[in-house]
């Protein structure tokens, strides 16, 4: 159990809250959504940070820990922090299946960025 989980910080940055995990609400910055979410599917949450590399990737929160996978220059996982296996196979999976939509959503996002 990590120091965050102990004080009753659910994954992803949110609060554990009677069990649920509740997100931090979403800042802004210059106007912009600094973590937009791209989709939801089931308990997972996908969504990019805005001030990070310019490597085309994608987060993801569930209900047990977060994940972060590469979308160029093939899909692959980069870091996983306690989803289990084959949650992290589930998410693959859904990635793969979206990826024209993440494509799409990250360059809308970064058009006016650096990235």
């Amino acid at each position: 159990e990590t120091p965050d989980r102990a004080e009753g910080r659910g994954p992803c940055g949110g609060f554990a809250l009677l069990g649920r995990a509740v997100e931090w609400p979403r800042r802004r910055l210059a106007g912009a959504l600094m973590s937009p979410t791209v989709f939801r599917q089931g308990p997972f949450r996908f969504y990019f940070f805005s001030r990070e590399e310019p490597r085309m990737h994608i987060h993801v929160c569930g209900p047990d820990g977060e994940a972060k996978f590469w979308i160029e220059p093939r899909i692959a996982l980069a870091q996983n922090h306690g989803l289990n296996p084959r949650q992290a196979r589930v998410v693959l999976q859904l990635i793969k299946e979206r990826e024209n939509d993440i494509r799409q959503a990250w360059k809308a996002h970064f058009r006016d960025r650096s990235h």
